[in-house]
């Protein structure tokens, strides 16, 4: 895959990540999954929606790669998939450390004014 293929597949990613963090239910769902596995009944118990409801919000999270789903005799537990939430943080670090620069020069800016206001 040429450079430019592998930017649009890792935006694609990205987006998709975001997209499936934008809805409250599944930030709940990936905050169960957080503490280990959970079946889909056991996803789906704090929710006042349907199973087919809940599966749906768990196909985002799959397509999002946020999470997968085993199969374990009749159960099939769902984990949580920590590379898109990394994919997530690495992008976010960036604009992290802008702010920090900004900051830190709006604190330079400040010291100065401070010194000829002395």
């Amino acid at each position: 895959m040429s450079t430019s293929g592998t930017r649009q597949a890792a935006a694609a990613r990205l987006d998709a990540t975001f997209a499936a963090l934008a809805d409250p239910t599944r930030r709940a769902i990936l905050a169960k999954l957080a503490s280990g596995e959970a079946t889909v009944m056991e996803l789906a118990a704090p929710f006042d929606l349907s199973q087919p409801a809940i599966s749906k919000h768990l196909k985002v999270l799959e397509r999002a790669g946020l999470i997968s789903r085993g199969r374990d005799a009749q159960r099939r537990p769902c984990r949580l998939e920590g590379a898109s939430l990394a994919e997530v943080t690495e992008w976010l670090e960036r604009y992290r450390q802008f702010w920090d620069e900004s900051f830190a020069r709006l604190d330079d800016v400040l010291r100065d004014l401070k010194t000829e206001g002395e």
